[in-house]
């Protein structure tokens, strides 16, 4: 049985909670079609809050102000975050405490990651840094040492960081994936005609991918 060469293009967040739940229904997704599908996944940046200060800023009172919710609806989401990534084994420590970040230095490793192809690889231990362990995403240390448990450079990821070459490619990508209408992640695309907006449950994934073999 011939397998289908099949690219996924994902725009993420590292600080997007959605973004760590799609990508693992994906994945679930892709399990169900053993030897069926030989996937390149592709990561492009999309920064939820581009003008957040170096500090960051308290994660409740964010969203509170951004989304106009109440302490309570604020709880109630985080448990039902919680519970979900527990399902689909990550976890989510929330706390009071809780800060957010700008993450355009993230943003800048992932993109220089891209022709390790272990996109996939320094996503997920951006997620675990920031979600799981509370890191600061700000700090380079931190980053870095996500690179490190991913697998990579540690040296060369640290001069990506410092190339302003590097950055501009970032920012010119970002402004192209605004100029094509996408505001909100996360967002699948399939050989560049198929498109899941959000963190849609698995069997959704499912659908699409029999539809991509049946096509």
């Amino acid at each position: 049985m011939n397998k289908h060469y099949l690219r996924i293009d994902i725009v993420s967040d590292v600080v997007c909670p959605w973004c760590v739940i799609g990508y693992r229904r994906l994945q679930l997704a892709l399990q169900e079609f053993p030897g069926r599908f030989e996937v390149k996944e592709v990561w492009h940046p999309f920064e939820l809050n581009p003008d957040m200060p170096e500090a960051g800023e308290n994660l409740r009172e964010h969203i509170a102000r951004k989304y106009r919710t109440t302490t309570e609806e604020s709880h109630s989401n985080r448990q039902r975050i919680t519970a979900l990534g527990a399902e689909l084994g990550f976890q989510f420590n929330f706390s009071d405490e809780m800060r957010i970040y700008n993450t355009r230095s993230a943003h800048q490793l992932m993109h220089w990651a891209e022709t390790s192809g272990k996109q996939s690889e320094l996503s997920e231990q951006l997620f675990s840094a920031y979600f799981t362990h509370g890191k600061n995403l700000n700090h380079s240390s931190e980053l870095l040492e996500a690179v490190d448990r991913a697998g990579l450079d540690r040296d060369a990821a640290e001069e990506a960081l410092n190339d302003p070459a590097n950055l501009r490619q970032v920012q010119i990508r970002e402004e192209q994936l605004l100029l094509q209408g996408i505001q909100g992640v996360p967002l699948f695309m399939f050989d560049h005609s198929y498109a899941i907006s959000g963190a849609q449950d698995t069997d959704t994934f499912i659908r699409q991918l029999q539809e991509i073999l049946h096509s």
